[in-house]
């Protein structure tokens, strides 16, 4: 991969969009083609606007209508899509070797950008995204790179939504050829000239011989701490995954929880709140999305984020067959408000008593204006459940012990007999509350989890972290089987072989 950095842009100066596109015009190395469907030739505009466009641009087409690009790229379920921008990468990729690979060849470095995108139409209000991607070679006669991302464009009218789009695609197309050896600089430039109310920015994919290192799920989660999105996603295979691609139209279960590790506790919650969330009428024969979340704030609870950590987390999840979700949202009204983008379908959110109280602590709703009752109304809105895990009273009160601001309310305001059970339905929240919570409970919004394993319900990750650390065996015994062996193999969680 060749050194890049003494280009000018590793300067603090910010080059402004058409400054990139002449840099790129001028560089003798570069030569490919652009094809783009559905915005039109918005990326493109800007390389033949800066000048020089011929040292540059091989062909740029635009696919507008379906017909056109079915005959050109085969027919796709999804115009826009990744499997759509898939097969045009592929098919301009090709004419690119076969017509130009024996005379440029040997002193070009080809690229392909292609972009499918539906912008706002003139009649139209569905959502406004696309996919776009580059494929290029780093130097003459190499295997080539690749690097996809998924937008949402955020602007209101159409014309600056066509200038969102090609100003990110200029970003991109630039840092692939600049910032090819600092993935996390080239995710960074993608904001150049643009701000987090106009783009965002959900995926994003590195693939090729210069990124066999790269950690797609690290770098996925730049694009969370640099605020380009709230949430990334990753399947059970650990690839990244596209949110509306996974979500679109489907009911979703939800459970939310630290995962260091994930217990047999978090499987049983899932198992129970599952039988009974494919009961409900309006569940019935639809497709379901099951997922474990994990907030950033709860990633950097320690301090600085960890990525060994964070990977150790998501392996083990993927490792019982869970899709991840990794998200910035602390507040659950907002959680739901995220899933409300892509689908309408019932939502079932799954917790324990603890957790339930702690919905329940009114500081955590001083920034709205109607405080815990507007949280609530947002929450509640469109067809969302809470599925609630029981705890034995015994256990619950160590479990506050050790942890207070995971339960704010102490003991002492919960006058259960030890070893008695817990639920959604004893409960007992702050007395001014309780006339709110009864509402709930009548209407069904909450429902308690039956059919929970008491046998496993003093498991607890923070304990069974402790466990491992400390070489104490027993741990073995709170831990899914294909997560315990993880564990063991590649020494996760400060995991120790004698």
């Amino acid at each position: 991969m060749p050194d890049t950095t003494d280009h000018p842009d590793r300067a603090a100066e910010l080059l402004t969009t058409n400054r990139k596109a002449l840099t790129v015009n001028l560089d003798p190395l570069r030569y490919g083609s652009f094809a783009e469907i559905g915005a039109g030739q918005e990326v493109v505009r800007y390389f033949f606007q800066a000048g020089g466009a011929a040292g540059t641009v091989a062909k740029s087409i635009s696919a507008y209508d379906m017909k056109f690009s079915d005959e050109i790229y085969g027919k796709a379920v999804r115009y826009v899509s990744r499997d759509r921008l898939e097969k045009m990468l592929d098919h301009e990729y090709e004419l690119l070797q076969v017509r130009l690979a024996e005379s440029r060849g040997a002193a070009t470095a080809f690229f392909v950008y292609a972009n499918t995108v539906a912008a706002k139409g003139y009649r139209t209000s569905s959502e406004c995204h696309g996919w776009m991607g580059i494929r290029f070679q780093n130097a003459p006669g190499m295997k080539p790179n690749e690097i996809g991302i998924h937008v949402r464009l955020l602007d209101k009218e159409n014309l600056l939504q066509q200038q969102a789009l090609g100003i990110i695609g200029v970003n991109l197309v630039y840092g692939a050829f600049y910032y090819s050896d600092a993935p996390r600089k080239l995710i960074e430039s993608l904001l150049d000239n643009l701000s987090t109310d106009r783009i965002e920015v959900d995926m994003v994919r590195f693939s090729g011989p210069g990124y066999l290192d790269a950690d797609n799920r690290l770098l996925s989660l730049e694009l969370v701490k640099l605020g380009l999105t709230n949430a990334v996603m990753f399947g059970p295979d650990g690839e990244v995954l596209q949110p509306s691609e996974v979500l679109y139209k489907k009911a979703l279960l939800v459970e939310r929880g630290s995962f260091r590790p994930v217990t047999k506790v978090n499987v049983d919650m899932l198992k129970c709140a599952g039988a009974q969330f494919l009961q409900e009428e309006n569940v019935k024969g639809k497709g379901i999305v099951v997922l474990m979340e994990i907030t950033m704030k709860n990633l950097l609870a320690s301090g600085a984020l960890d990525n060994e950590d964070l990977l150790a987390r998501v392996d083990t999840l993927c490792a019982i067959g869970n899709s991840v979700l990794i998200s910035n949202y602390s507040e659950y009204h907002r959680l739901a408000s995220y899933f409300r983008r892509y689908t309408k379908e019932p939502i079932g959110l799954v917790m324990g008593v603890n957790h339930m109280l702690g919905l329940f602590e009114e500081k955590y709703y001083e920034d709205l204006e109607g405080g815990i009752l507007e949280s609530f109304g947002r929450l509640f809105r469109n067809s969302v459940k809470l599925y609630v895990y029981p705890m034995r009273q015994d256990v619950y009160s160590r479990y506050i012990a050790g942890d207070l601001d995971a339960c704010p309310l102490p003991p002492s305001q919960h006058p259960f007999v030890s070893n008695v059970m817990i639920t959604a339905q004893n409960l007992q929240v702050a007395p001014r509350l309780q006339n709110l919570y009864r509402h709930l409970l009548e209407n069904r919004y909450v429902e308690c989890i039956v059919g929970n394993n008491e046998a496993i319900g003093d498991m607890f990750s923070r304990d069974e972290l402790r466990k491992i650390r400390n070489n104490d065996d027993s741990w073995e015994d709170a831990i899914p089987e294909p997560v315990a062996r993880m564990i063991k193999e590649r020494g996760l969680f400060g995991y120790r072989a004698e």
